[in-house]
């Protein structure tokens, strides 16, 4: 088979970056071609830069022949589009269409109908936007600014039901992300899940051995992570706390904690293997965040919010109400303090994620997903 995955990558680098990339390397390990074709939102700076992705996301994408061109070069049999704003757009998924190949969407977040992706503004989950209605985003300035919200709002009006009518197959990374978008408005039969994953070899053969030095929070410091629940939690805990990533949050990691800033694979391997459990107090309905997988890869317990995909990926028993410091404090406590509790939980996380995180699972419905595209 041959794969040609279209992304347009963010201006800050994330889990969707990745998977586009994880997923062009496993369908090649797998004997399949697979080209990478991508823009970036990096080059969208300044006046003319801002201009220009909104003149892009009016008109659904520049530039659709150079998806023609990349169809017809490597024969595709599917096109796999994760982020298409600005600057592939609706077009870029038209003409894959039109030069043969079935289309496979991944919807990593709710972008299909909120301006934003995540559902949230003003401290709290918001699902105002349904269907083709996208007003509320406008209204309520969800991109920052007038201007930009009402161009982006008017460019997901025009593009949503092109996009739907282009995609054979929509992909999401969590049964709560199918159930949400289902609810948005995406036909139910139109959508798989396949979660996120994890090579083979980044799967521990069991909890880390050393005493641990810190709980982790890792990620990017956004008030919807709920730093400052963590924050607080570990110091009522007692509990020493590292915070890797950056952000505007960044400013609420006080001593006792410690900031360690935004670390690479290897040094947040690092502190993942000496970390007692990772705390991800989301208060957002994240679908399936990558820090969650490695820290259960690694068998290293995981304590979440009880939003979004999270239950599912650590199970129920390891869900927290997102902003309830003092049950925060005292799982932390729990945790930290019984070696024979932590390393239970390890070897329960590490159990989990060889039975929902591997390649292998994530490839046969990868493959499913292709198929349904195909038949339609």
């Amino acid at each position: 088979m041959n794969v040609l995955i279209l992304h347009n990558r963010y201006r800050g680098g994330g889990g969707e970056d990745r998977s586009a990339r994880e997923i062009a390397a496993l369908l090649r390990e797998r004997g399949h071609t697979a080209e990478l074709l991508e823009r970036s939102s990096e080059t969208l700076t300044g006046p003319r830069g801002y201009a220009r992705a909104g003149a892009a996301m009016l008109r659904g994408g520049v530039e659709p022949d150079e998806v023609t061109q990349a169809v017809r070069r490597i024969g595709a049999d599917v096109v796999h589009a994760h982020n298409i704003h600005p600057l592939w757009g609706a077009r870029a998924l038209e003409a894959a269409r039109a030069a043969g190949a079935a289309v496979v969407m991944h919807l990593h977040n709710y972008r299909l109908y909120c301006s934003i992706g995540i559902h949230y503004r003003d401290g709290a989950v918001c699902t105002l936007c349904r269907g083709r209605d996208v007003s509320p985003g406008v209204r309520h300035r969800c991109r920052g600014n007038f201007p930009e919200a009402a161009v982006y709002g008017a460019g997901l009006w025009r593009q949503q039901p092109r996009i739907i009518g282009a995609v054979g197959h929509f992909l999401v990374p969590s049964a709560f992300a199918a159930r949400r978008l289902a609810e948005q408005g995406l036909a139910d039969e139109s959508i798989s899940v396949a979660h996120n994953f994890l090579p083979a070899a980044e799967f521990s053969s069991g909890p880390p051995e050393d005493p641990p030095a810190h709980a982790l929070l890792a990620g990017r410091l956004v008030e919807e992570k709920g730093v400052e629940t963590a924050v607080a939690a570990a110091a009522a805990a007692g509990v020493p706390l590292a915070v890797a990533g950056e952000g505007p949050e960044a400013a609420r990691v006080r001593p006792p904690a410690r900031h360690l800033g935004q670390l690479d694979r290897d040094a947040m391997r690092a502190a993942l293997m000496r970390a007692a459990f990772l705390v991800v107090p989301s208060r957002w309905d994240e679908p399936c965040p990558y820090s969650v997988i490695e820290a259960m890869a690694a068998g290293v317990p995981v304590l979440a919010s009880a939003r979004g995909g999270l239950p599912e990926m650590v199970g129920e028993q390891q869900t927290l109400p997102d902003r309830d410091v003092a049950a925060w404090a005292a799982a932390m406590r729990r945790l930290w303090e019984d070696a024979g509790l932590r390393r239970a939980r390890g070897v329960e996380a590490l159990g989990r994620a060889r039975r929902l995180f591997t390649a292998e699972r994530f490839y046969e419905a990868l493959l499913a997903a292709y198929a349904a595209a195909g038949a339609r």
